[in-house]
């Protein structure tokens, strides 16, 4: 596609994607990144020049250089980028209509065990800097299963500590209440008078604060979720646990637990966030294997 055009188009399409569909920051560069990859592929053509043919060229490059998973989450940002152009009249055809997903393998989610999570949330003590911080940031994590990015992006006033509810602003914007457990409510409680403390201090040194957010790196501002996944990595090496430990790996553990527990599995659809059932039914896979793996361990006859 032609430079110009190409620029034109993408400026409008991106700025779409962050208004009208309220992706993230994240998201939307991850798009760019795609498209802008793609455009020097096929180089000098319009958009109303390019044929399936073009698109099939493409997909068999990337087969070469790129894991499925990756492929795919290209595709998925062209066909969006084509069917946009498609509404605004640019298109008159979709030449990604007929180009096949490539086949992904299952993805099982990494989950802690119940005692691994207790030991992780355990791991912050006297000798860290920011004990109360990453203790309630941990134990608001495991009680919610919030993604990274909306813990990150959580202003005080979302937390309601007599109800002990929080709002969420999730995914394209969308906002639900989950309920936080009375441990987690405590632990973000404790944190509040360093959190005040920091801010003064900073506001003393004539420093520019961040007055909203809930959770606070050393120099006043919002945290970011860089921070935070290295935070909950130290933890995890210290407490032992050998798994790969992320942030979305609590996620997970919160959403296995529940189930292994009884909820329901739209009940968890909710609390996650998720829009398709068919998204939390993964978790479904952990706790049937979960109880195989105990159903073996414990029956004579199994």
């Amino acid at each position: 596609m032609t430079q110009n055009n190409n620029d034109t188009y993408l400026g409008f399409f991106l700025s779409w994607l962050k208004v009208e569909k309220g992706y993230s920051l994240h998201t939307v560069d991850n798009y760019q990144r795609d498209i802008v990859e793609f455009t020097a592929f096929v180089g000098d053509k319009k958009p109303a020049g390019l044929e399936t043919k073009d698109i099939r060229a493409w997909v068999f490059y990337l087969n070469g250089k790129n894991k499925a998973n990756s492929v795919a989450r290209k595709i998925s940002a062209l066909r969006t980028f084509f069917r946009y152009l498609l509404r605004q009249g640019v298109l008159a055809v979709d030449p990604t209509s007929s180009v096949s997903m490539p086949k992904l393998g299952k993805h099982i989610p990494v989950f802690l065990s119940v005692d691994e999570v207790f030991s992780l949330l355990e791991e912050p003590g006297p000798q860290d800097q920011f004990q109360h911080r990453d203790t309630a940031l941990l134990e608001l994590l495991y009680s919610t299963g919030m993604r990274v990015a909306e813990i990150v992006n959580l202003n005080l006033e979302q937390v309601d500590f007599q109800a002990g509810m929080v709002r969420v602003v999730g995914k394209g914007k969308k906002e639900r209440l989950i309920p936080v457990g009375s441990q987690a409510v405590d632990a973000v409680n404790r944190y509040l008078e360093s959190r005040l403390q920091l801010l003064s201090k900073k506001r003393q040194q004539g420093k520019k604060v961040d007055e909203y957010a809930l959770f606070l790196n050393n120099r006043g501002g919002r945290l970011t979720t860089r921070s935070v996944e290295r935070m909950v990595q130290g933890y995890a090496l210290r407490a032992g646990i050998m798994a790969a430990v992320t942030p979305h790996a609590l996620r997970h553990s919160f959403a296995t637990h529940l189930l292994e527990m009884g909820a329901d599995l739209r009940v968890v659809q909710e609390l996650l966030g998720h829009a398709s059932l068919s998204t939390t039914q993964k978790y479904t896979h952990l706790t049937v294997d979960h109880l195989m793996a105990v159903y073996d361990k414990a029956h004579p006859k199994a």
